[in-house]
C-alpha cells in the first residue's frame, strides 16, 4: 500500500471513530508504528489531524464536522471535569449564554438552580435541559436548525444576540490556536459565536486538550477575547502558559 493511500485510510478511520491509536493503525495496516507516526506527522502538517499521546484526532474542517452524537462518546470524563470547573465560574452572573456543543451542554446542566438565572442559547438540547428548572428563564435563539448539532444558526440568531448585554458566555470551538484564534467549520455557526463574544461582558472558553493547536475554516474570536480557558490536564503546563500570555487565565482540570 502506498503512503498516500494509507494516509487516506488512516484519516478515514480517525473521522469514523473519532480518534485513531498508533498501535491500532499499525496492526490494521500491517506496518511498523514508526510508519504510522510518519503518516500522522504528514496528516498533521496538512492540518487534517491533531496528534496527542500516542493517538490522533481529526481536525474539523469545511468538509468535515463531527455530530453531537459522536462528541458524546469522546473524552467524556475530561469534558465532565471541564464543565464542572467552568460552572464554578458563574459567580453572580444573572444572564448566561451557553454555546452549542456537548461540553457547553454539560456546563448548562450544572448552572445554579437555587436562584433566578436567564440562559440564552442556540442549542435546542440545552434549552430543553435547563427549561425544567423553575428558577431559570430560557431564551432560545431562532433560525435554521443544523441537524448534526441540534442548534440554530443564521441572521435571526445573530440579530437576537446583538440586542443583549450578557453577563457571561460559555463558548466552545472546533479549533483553538495561538496563531489563528478560535475557529469552527461553518460560517453560519461562526457568525453566532462571534456575536455571542461581542455581546458578553465575560467569556469562558471550554474545550478538551486535543482541540489546541488545531485550526478550522472560520475564525470567530481571538484567544485574547477570553477571560478564562478551561481545559483538561492533557494540555501541557508550558503550552497552557503560552496561551495565558495572550490574556486569559488557563485552568487545567
Amino acid at each position: 500500500m502506498r503512503a498516500e493511500e494509507r494516509q487516506h485510510r488512516i484519516l478515514a478511520l480517525a473521522r469514523q471513530s473519532g480518534r485513531v491509536e498508533v498501535a491500532d493503525a499499525a496492526a490494521e495496516f500491517g506496518v511498523a508504528r514508526e510508519t504510522v507516526r510518519r503518516d500522522l506527522s504528514e496528516l498533521e502538517r496538512r492540518g487534517l489531524i491533531r496528534r496527542t499521546h500516542g493517538a490522533a484526532y481529526p481536525v474539523e474542517s469545511a468538509g468535515f464536522e463531527t455530530t453531537l452524537a459522536r462528541r458524546e462518546t469522546q473524552q467524556v470524563d475530561e469534558k465532565r471535569r471541564i464543565a464542572a470547573a467552568a460552572a464554578a465560574l458563574v459567580g453572580e452572573a444573572e444572564t448566561v449564554f451557553v454555546d452549542e456543543g456537548y461540553t457547553p451542554e454539560l456546563v448548562a446542566t450544572l448552572l445554579p438552580a437555587d436562584r433566578p438565572l436567564t440562559v440564552i442559547t442556540a442549542s435546542l438540547r440545552t434549552a430543553s435541559l435547563v427549561a425544567a428548572c423553575e428558577s431559570t428563564t430560557v431564551l432560545l435563539a431562532g433560525g435554521r436548525v443544523r441537524s448534526g448539532t441540534q442548534a440554530t444558526v443564521g441572521s435571526w440568531a445573530r440579530d437576537m444576540l446583538a440586542r443583549f448585554v450578557i453577563d457571561l458566555a460559555f463558548l466552545g470551538a472546533n479549533g483553538i490556536s495561538r496563531e489563528h484564534g478560535l475557529t469552527t467549520p461553518d460560517p453560519a455557526v461562526a457568525e453566532v459565536k462571534e456575536q455571542a463574544v461581542r455581546s458578553s461582558r465575560r467569556r469562558v472558553l471550554v474545550g478538551v486538550h486535543s482541540k489546541f493547536g488545531a485550526s478550522s475554516f472560520c475564525r470567530f474570536a481571538a484567544v485574547s477575547d477570553f477571560d478564562t480557558i478551561v481545559t483538561d490536564a492533557g494540555l501541557s503546563a508550558p503550552e497552557a502558559h503560552r496561551y495565558s500570555l495572550l490574556g486569559p487565565q488557563v485552568l487545567r482540570v
